[in-house]
C-alpha cells in the first residue's frame, strides 16, 4: 500500500463517517481521477484479501465500513443496542422526501392526507433527511432532502438506485 492511500485510509477510519470526496481532494492533494482511482484501489484489496473492512462510496463522500457478512460475529462481540424500526408514518415520509426533494413540510402533509411533524422531526434526529435550504415562498418553509446516511442505511450510492415509481403517482398530487 502506498503512503497516498495509507492515509486516505486512516482519514476515513478517524472520521467514523462519510468524508466527501472534495475535502480528501483538496487536503491530500489530489486530482479527483487521481483519489478516485486509490479507492478504487483501496476497496479491491479489502475485497481481494478478505478482509474485515469495505469502502462505501456515494457521488459526493466515502466512508469506511465493517463487511456486511461480519455483521453477526461484531453483534455477538459488542452486542450493540437494538435500533427502532422506523414507523410506517416515518417510512411514508422518508420515501416522500427521497422521491420529491427537496420537499416541503406542508408538500409532504399534501401528498399523506395528514400531519407529519413527528415523522420530519425523528427522521431529523436519525440523520436520513436534513434541511437544503428555504423555498423562496411567504413563510421559507424549509426544504428536506435525504442524507448520506439514507443512502448508507438503504444501501445505495446514490438516489438513481431508487425503484423507479410509476408516472401517474406523480401526476396526482
Amino acid at each position: 500500500m502506498d503512503r497516498i492511500t495509507s492515509q486516505i485510509e486512516s482519514i476515513l477510519f478517524v472520521a467514523g463517517e462519510p468524508v466527501l470526496l472534495e475535502e480528501l481532494c483538496r487536503g491530500l492533494e489530489l486530482t479527483d481521477g487521481e483519489l478516485k482511482q486509490k479507492l478504487f484501489e483501496l476497496s479491491l484489496s479489502y475485497e481481494a484479501e478478505d478482509r474485515g473492512l469495505r469502502l462505501f462510496m456515494t457521488g459526493d463522500t466515502v466512508q469506511l465500513t465493517t463487511a456486511a457478512e461480519n455483521a453477526p460475529a461484531v453483534e455477538a462481540v459488542l452486542n450493540p443496542t437494538q435500533q427502532r424500526s422506523l414507523s410506517n408514518s416515518v417510512l411514508e415520509t422518508l420515501a416522500i422526501v427521497a422521491y420529491r426533494q427537496p420537499v416541503t413540510r406542508g408538500e409532504i402533509e399534501e401528498v399523506r392526507g395528514v400531519r407529519c411533524e413527528y415523522a420530519v422531526e425523528r427522521l431529523l434526529k436519525l440523520g436520513l433527511i436534513a434541511v437544503s435550504g428555504r423555498k423562496d415562498v411567504p413563510g421559507r418553509p424549509m426544504l428536506l432532502v435525504t442524507t448520506d446516511t439514507f443512502l448508507h442505511k438503504f444501501n445505495l450510492t446514490s438516489l438513481e438506485e431508487l425503484p423507479q415509481l410509476p408516472q401517474e403517482l406523480f401526476e396526482t398530487v
